[in-house]
């Protein structure tokens, strides 16, 4: 398998707020109240900014036509998952993601949110600053979360 099939293809957003806060969601399935933006797989045949539509609308309730794409991050960016959550994550064995990033404006209100969706990924949500991200994220994404809020900065 090729360096590159070892990663699952995906996607996710920086979806800000009028305050230029970020949209973040506490994951169900972690004890550690671990915190992320919307992101996801790539289905077959599927283009990257209509999977993270579909993403953030499957996570967080919010539908397409609230959400105006701002930038693409020029690079897709990576990470791995610890050695012991491998196979574990998802079924096939892939060591991490590999995705492509969107900056997005949430062109609605708090009441557009709704996090209980058909499969629930998050127990809780919240806006933040940009820059708290990488405090509240899990430990194995953390860089990329640093890289993102600092690439997408100038933009916000």
């Amino acid at each position: 398998m090729s360096d590159k099939e070892q990663y699952r293809r995906g996607v996710g957003v920086m979806l800000i707020n009028d305050r230029k806060e970020v949209w973040v969601g506490r994951r169900i399935d972690n004890t550690d109240e671990a915190w992320q933006m919307p992101q996801g797989g790539i289905d077959k045949g599927e283009q990257p900014w209509p999977a993270a539509l579909r993403e953030v609308e499957e996570e967080t309730g919010i539908r397409p036509h609230l959400i105006e794409q701002l930038s693409c991050h020029p690079q897709r960016l990576r990470y791995r998952l610890p050695e012991e959550l491998i196979g574990v994550i998802w079924k096939e064995k892939w060591v991490g993601q590999e995705q492509d990033w969107f900056l997005a404006r949430f062109l609605g209100t708090d009441d557009d949110v709704n996090i209980g969706t058909k499969t629930p990924e998050f127990s809780h949500w919240k806006w933040i600053e940009a820059t708290h991200l990488p405090d509240i994220i899990v430990p194995f994404k953390r860089d990329l979360y640093r890289r993102l809020v600092e690439d997408f900065a100038p933009l916000m």
